[in-house]
This record gives structure tokens, C-alpha cells and sequence, in this order.
């Protein structure tokens, strides 16, 4: 399968601060990438590189094999971007932005009357269409945004956090439009929501201090933790004291008391028997293997300092 984008030593400075550093990235035409990284990890400077809307310092960057130095028009023809700001005009009603956008890219009238019908109606936005941007909640100035970038049916779209500030309901409906048009265009999603990329994307990037740290499938992903297995044990009662006894076996790693819930870390799942037989008359209600998350590989990647 051939690679809708490619980046090579991608580097980008802003004076003694260096926001991307040698990025080497690939992703898959018809494929939904996502990217990750904690705040300032430098996922906004590399879609703005990949978009065109900022030269790099060095390297090279692609999309569809169209050089971002050099053909930035071409590239613009055929992306879609939902940034991480709005940027709809305040001054055009819902549906007039949308026709703006249209007509800018050149799309006939009957094809994107029709299209703009059927993403406003899916989007939830039909009621409100002839009403200003200036007048909808935050959570529909965005739903406004995303409709505003599939418009055109682009062939690479970059989702720059997309579903920040929608509720569940505008969220599930973006998702849910989003697998449907998987394989028709490549999809570039960054996100804090770490579910959000589990749910959609074929693969996902990890970076951080502008250099890419981890790549792989969801499952790849998780597959690189180590450090033993982690069980959940639910008492009917004394959790705390409970977890004090298994906090002074050799084998157990970690504990966390949440209520009556006890995490446990152990060095491997054979110690999972020791650990029965010293809560032999325990009130124990259940016992579960905890499966590791991508949030767990998000923080073993990146810390657990919030960043400035």
C-alpha cells in the first residue's frame, strides 16, 4: 500500500527551541493514523507542516508524493483540516460558510447543495443552518467546523482534536461518520482522548519533545509494557487493611486501595497464588485480571507530570 504521507528528518526550530526533531513518519493512503503526545509534544507545529501552513527547518514532508516546499497549491486542493481553532466567519450564517468553502474549492452548485443538505442533517446542524456561527454553543461551532472540512470530500483530512468540547452524542456521531469514510480518504487525527484513538485509528504514533517515541497498532502498543500483571480484588469490607497485608509480599509490586477495590501489581501472574492463599478467609467478591490500557502506554511513555 502505498504512503498518503511521508515525512523524513522532519525538523522545525523556533530560535533555541527545536519543536520537531528528525521526524521520520509514514502513514498508509485509506488508513486512520492517529498521533498522541502530552501538551507541547509537537503535534500541532508537524500538521502545520503537513498542511503547508509552516516551512520546516529541515527534512522532508509529503503528501500523496506532493512536496510541502513546493507544491503547496496542489496540496491544498486535495486536504481537508479541522483545526484546533474555529476559524468560521462570524459575519456568514452556518450555511454560507459551508457554500463559501465550496465554491473556493470549486465545487459545482448542484453537487454541493446536496452535500451540504446531507452533513448538516447528519451533523445536527439542519435547524440552525441560517442562523450565525456567533449565535451556537461551542460544542456546534465545532460540529460547524468538521462539516466544513469533509465538504469537499478531501483525500488526506487532519483532525486537529476534533471532538474537543462536543458532548457524547456529537462525539459518537463524528466517530461514527469517520469509520464510514475509512478507506475512502486517509485520516490524520490527533487527540487527548486516548479512547478516541483505540475506537478509530489502524495505527498511532506516540511523540514527545518533537521526536517520535513509539509506533504500532493499539495491541503493538500495549504489547511493549513490562512489569509484571496487574489484578483487581473487590472485598465486601477492611479493603485498606487488606491491601496492607499484600503490601508486605515479597512478589507484589504495587498496590492502590480505591473503596473496597484493591489494584494489585504483581511481578508475574504465578504469584497470583500466593497471593489467594494469604487472603485465604478474606471477604473477597472478585477477583479480575486488569487489561492495560493505552493510557497505561501513554504514561509509561510520557510521565505523569502535567506539563505547562
Amino acid at each position: 500500500m502505498s504512503a498518503a504521507i511521508t515525512t523524513h528528518n522532519l525538523t522545525k526550530r523556533y530560535g533555541d527551541l527545536t519543536a520537531l526533531e528528525n521526524f521520520d513518519l509514514e502513514v498508509a493512503q485509506g488508513s486512520i493514523f492517529g498521533l498522541l503526545g502530552p501538551n507541547g509534544a509537537g503535534k500541532t507545529t508537524l500538521i502545520r507542516v503537513l498542511t503547508t501552513l509552516m516551512r520546516q527547518t529541515s527534512g522532508e514532508a509529503f503528501i500523496e508524493g506532493l512536496d510541502t516546499r513546493s507544491n503547496g497549491r496542489e496540496i491544498r486542493r486535495l486536504i481537508g483540516v479541522v483545526s484546533q481553532e474555529n476559524s468560521l466567519d462570524r459575519y456568514l450564517t452556518a450555511r454560507e460558510n459551508l457554500e463559501l468553502h465550496a465554491r473556493l474549492h470549486g465545487m459545482e452548485n448542484r453537487h454541493y447543495r446536496k452535500r451540504i443538505d446531507e452533513l448538516l442533517e447528519l451533523m445536527g446542524l439542519a435547524a440552525r443552518q441560517n442562523d450565525f456561527p456567533d449565535t451556537y454553543s461551542g460544542g456546534m461551532q465545532r460540529r460547524l467546523v468538521v462539516t466544513r472540512a469533509l465538504l469537499h470530500e478531501p483525500r488526506v483530512l487532519f483532525l486537529d482534536e476534533p471532538t474537543t468540547g462536543l458532548d457524547p452524542q456529537s462525539r459518537r456521531a463524528v466517530w461514527d461518520y469517520i469509520k464510514s469514510i475509512a478507506g475512502s480518504m486517509t485520516i490524520f487525527l490527533t487527540t487527548h482522548y486516548l479512547e478516541e484513538a483505540e475506537q478509530l485509528c489502524d495505527r498511532i504514533a506516540i511523540m514527545d519533545h518533537g521526536k517520535l517515541i513509539a509506533l504500532g497498532s493499539t495491541q503493538e502498543l500495549k504489547d511493549r509494557l513490562t512489569g509484571g500483571t496487574f489484578y483487581l480484588i473487590e472485598f465486601g469490607e477492611d479493603a485498606e487493611r487488606y491491601g496492607a497485608i499484600l503490601r508486605a509480599m515479597a512478589c507484589v509490586r504495587e498496590i492502590e486501595v480505591d473503596g473496597r477495590t484493591v489494584c494489585v501489581g504483581l511481578n508475574s501472574w504465578e504469584c497470583l497464588s500466593e497471593v489467594v492463599t494469604a487472603l485465604n478467609g478474606a471477604p473477597v467478591r472478585r477477583i479480575a485480571l486488569r487489561e492495560r490500557t493505552l493510557e497505561d502506554v501513554f504514561i509509561s511513555l510520557t510521565g505523569e507530570k502535567v506539563r505547562e
